[in-house]
Formats: C-alpha cells, sequence, structure tokens
C-alpha cells in the first residue's frame, strides 16, 4: 500500500510540478510525512525526514519539467543564471536550519507561507506589480537568497515563492512557471547535499542515508519524471487568470492541511 501510495504521489507530484513550477515539494512533503507516522519514524523526525526525500525528488522532476516549458519558450535563462547561485546558497543554510532549531515549527511555516502565496494568486491582481522588471544589482539577490532558504526548509522547489514574487515584478505567470523549474533545480541540489549529511538524533528507517529516504526517492522520483511533461502540456493550454487562480487554490488546500497538521 505504502509502494502504491508512493507511485501515486510521484506522478501527482510531477503533474503539478509541470503545471505550476513547484518542484512537486508542495503534495510529496504531506504524503511522505503521513506515510513515514504510519511506520512509526519519531515523530521528530517525520518532518525533516519528508522534506529531505521530497527535496531530493525535485532534481530529476524539475530537469524533466524545465525541458518542458523550455521546448515552448518558457524558460527566462537570464534570470535563472543570475539568481541561481544566491539560490543555492540559500538552500544550503536552509537545509541546516531545518535540521537543526527550526525543525519543530517547519509544519507551520510550511502552512502559513503557501497560505500567503495563495492569497497573492487567488486574489484579482494581475495588474498589480512592485517594479516593472525583475530588479538587478547585489541588493537584489536578497530575494532568491530567501526563496532559496526557505524553499528549502520546506522541501520545496522553489515555485511556490518565486512565482508569486515573479508575478508582483511584472513577470507573465507563464513565463514564471517555467523559469520556477530551473530554480526548483538550483535549490535542490544544495539542500540534498546538506540533508543526505544530516545526522539524525533518533533512528530512522532502513534504507535512509542522513535524512534521505532512498525507498521513498526511488518510488516517487521516476512517476514524477515521467508526469511532468504532462503538467507543462496542461499548464500552456490554460489562460493566465485561470493558471493563477488554479495554483492559488491548490496551494491554500496544501496550506490548510498543513497548518491542521501544526495545531491539532
Amino acid at each position: 500500500m505504502l509502494g502504491a501510495a508512493a507511485l501515486a504521489t510521484g506522478l501527482a507530484g510531477g503533474l503539478i510540478s509541470g503545471l505550476f513550477g513547484v518542484g512537486g515539494g508542495i503534495v510529496i512533503v504531506p504524503v511522505l510525512d503521513a506515510a513515514l507516522g504510519s511506520l512509526g519514524v519519531d515523530p521528530a523526525l517525520r518532518m525533516p525526514m519528508a522534506v529531505a526525500t521530497s527535496l531530493a525528488t525535485i532534481v530529476p522532476t524539475s530537469i524533466a519539467s524545465a525541458r518542458a516549458h523550455h521546448r515552448r519558450g518558457a524558460v527566462d535563462l537570464s534570470l535563472a543564471r543570475r539568481w541561481a547561485p544566491a539560490m543555492m546558497l540559500g538552500a544550503a543554510a536552509g537545509s541546516v536550519l531545518a535540521t537543526g532549531v527550526l525543525a519543530g515549527i517547519l509544519p507551520g511555516l510550511f502552512g502559513t507561507v503557501a497560505a500567503l502565496m495563495a492569497l497573492k494568486m487567488l486574489l484579482p491582481l494581475e495588474g498589480k506589480v512592485l517594479t516593472a522588471d525583475v530588479p538587478r544589482g547585489l541588493p537584489a539577490n536578497a530575494i532568491p537568497l530567501l526563496i532559496g532558504a526557505i524553499s528549502s526548509m520546506m522541501g520545496i522547489g522553489g515555485g511556490t515563492m518565486s512565482v508569486p514574487a515573479l508575478t508582483l515584478m511584472n513577470q507573465p505567470v507563464h513565463r514564471a512557471v517555467g523559469t520556477a523549474n530551473l530554480f526548483g533545480l538550483a535549490i535542490a541540489l544544495p539542500g540534498t547535499v546538506g540533508y543526505l549529511l544530516a545526522r539524525p538524533d533518533a533512528p530512522v528507517p532502513p534504507g535512509t542515508i542522513g535524512l534521505v529516504s532512498l525507498p521513498g526517492l526511488l518510488l516517487i522520483a521516476p512517476a514524477a519524471v515521467i508526469a511532468a511533461p504532462w503538467g507543462a502540456r496542461i499548464a500552456h493550454g490554460l489562460d493566465r487568470r485561470r493558471l493563477g487562480a488554479a495554483f492559488g487554490a491548490f496551494l491554500m488546500l496544501v496550506a490548510v492541511r498543513m497548518l491542521y497538521r501544526n495545531f491539532a
């Protein structure tokens, strides 16, 4: 049953990665959290392990999804190159923080960030922008640095934050979604390394390296890679408003689920 659930989660995560540019972690993390609970994993390790394993699956999923969007001309390679170094640095820092003192607040942080981003995408704010274009210069690196750190801590690919952020910087939502998949790769690589090197304080299930579950990774990742191009195809069939609203509705459902887990 757990294997079937992991395969289904991979398909759903890949579809969502291609559709919204979120790397799939936004759905993979809650499912892994519940699955690890059913296996009797220490509650203090469940969320960090779910985050770590989700982030590892984002590496191949982001590549597959980014390729599908790039074929449709929806990936800003110049922006990806500018933001990648700061995003990778933030992701490495986030993986360290998530395995330390901040581990206990991950579910609440996950839900709160998702809810705020959902409101931005659900409300009719297409004409409301903060800047005419994506800022440049050294101070502007704080944006990808923060996105990388929070995304790594939550086990998501960056699209959850970067898509709303880029739309506030006057970027078309389809292009923001496509580019977010490359951000997912920049976040997932250093973040995964950090989680692989982690030293858990309690016993972990067999096949776990650091905080990354290899069985979970091997079941989820192939299905996600297969489904990612399907999501990209659907995304480019939707108009701007419908894609933004669908993104927001999805994020709100996930936010409610994670906040319930944190406070129940």
